[in-house]
């Protein structure tokens, strides 16, 4: 069935005017910011950790715990800043995600060398993390400016998180390591999938912030 031209035009106006991250949030062009600041520091924390723990005989310690609290904690305390001082920015918009996968991918090639996490699951992860990384960089040559990160994409990163303490800090509990790699598994190609639509809704002329 053919849609009448004025009802194509009326979705096409509003798949456009749309802003799909629901509201329309004022982003400036700043860079030396405590919340992008807090952001790059999160990077920072992968190579202390490993380091810590191969000299510490492959166990954990209390600065290892200290150090992964905080880049926990700055994952929300970054956005939480941004949003309070109104200094929610490009260049955050950027490093947020990258120290995130950084980091992340640190952490995880650490403890597949140890032997504790899959290969499988690393080489998934660095293919999601790439492939959405290239859809951003699309988005911000032909915008001049970068799309936020998704709920799915914000909800994997956390699950992400879980499994990896898991396997570090509670070495006997197979059985859970088991369930969130499963767990994490399902949800990172669901958030790539969310992440392909939104890409696909904003090439196609979707407002975003």
């Amino acid at each position: 069935m053919t849609l009448p031209l004025n009802i194509t035009v009326n979705l096409n106006f509003l798949i456009k005017n749309k802003n799909i991250d629901g509201k329309i949030v004022q982003v400036s062009g700043r860079v030396f910011t405590l919340s992008n600041l807090i952001s790059f520091s999160r990077f920072l924390v992968a190579a202390p950790v490993i380091y810590l723990h191969m000299q510490n005989e492959y166990e954990y310690n209390n600065t290892i715990v200290a150090l992964i609290l905080y880049a926990g904690i700055s994952d929300y305390l970054d956005g939480l800043v941004a949003r309070k001082t109104n200094t929610i920015s490009e260049v955050g918009k950027m490093i947020d995600p990258i120290s995130d996968k950084l980091c992340a991918a640190a952490l995880f090639i650490y403890t597949v060398w140890l032997g504790w996490v899959p290969l499988w699951f690393l080489v998934l992860n660095v293919f999601r993390d790439s492939f959405i990384m290239i859809g951003s960089s699309f988005i911000k040559v032909k915008y001049g400016k970068v799309a936020m990160s998704i709920m799915s994409g914000k909800i994997a990163v956390n699950i992400l998180a879980l499994y990896w303490i898991a396997v570090f800090f509670f070495r006997d509990a197979v059985q859970v390591h088991n369930w969130l790699l499963y767990i994490c598994t399902f949800v990172m190609v669901y958030s790539f999938f969310d992440y392909f639509n939104r890409y696909r809704k904003i090439m196609r002329g979707a407002k975003f912030n």
